[in-house]
């Protein structure tokens, strides 16, 4: 009956498109925000720094799957921006450097909350703060828009 009942949750698991809060494998998601941002200047993109909660977060990975992981998004990103995501999970291990780095940033914009999206210009400069939106990705591109 374990057997079984193991079984049937590994079906759901994989069946159900659970991805466990991880973006889609499309985006180019960079870990270090100095870079994306020399990145962008050279592209004249702009930058979508995603500080979430990958493994615990319920917005976040509503965030991811409504919208991040939708082609819509994919095409907008892919042509628009320098994607960065800055993960604070519970579950996930990460290096001391890691944590370091990411709570330095967190510190440096007010991070208060996740998810809190962050959009700066191609030169770096911080033009809105912002989190999860209702609508899904084409409403979601244009509110990023809005701020370009």
């Amino acid at each position: 009956m374990k057997q079984l009942t193991f079984l049937f949750v590994l079906f759901i698991f994989l069946f159900t498109g659970c991805n466990n809060g991880q973006s889609s494998d499309k985006l180019d998601w960079k870990t270090n925000l100095e870079q994306a941002v020399a990145q962008a200047k050279k592209e004249n993109k702009a930058v979508l720094v995603n500080f979430t909660g990958s493994d615990w977060c319920i917005w976040c990975k509503r965030l991811d799957s409504e919208v991040f992981s939708q082609k819509e998004f994919e095409e907008y990103a892919s042509k628009n921006l320098i994607l960065v995501k800055l993960d604070f999970p519970r579950n996930i291990q990460q290096t001391d450097a890691t944590k370091l780095y990411n709570n330095t940033l967190a510190q440096k914009y007010g991070i208060e909350g996740f998810p809190t999206i962050l959009i700066l210009n191609s030169k770096g400069d911080l033009v809105a703060k912002t989190g999860y939106q209702t609508g899904g990705a084409a409403n979601y591109v244009k509110h990023i828009e809005s701020f370009l």
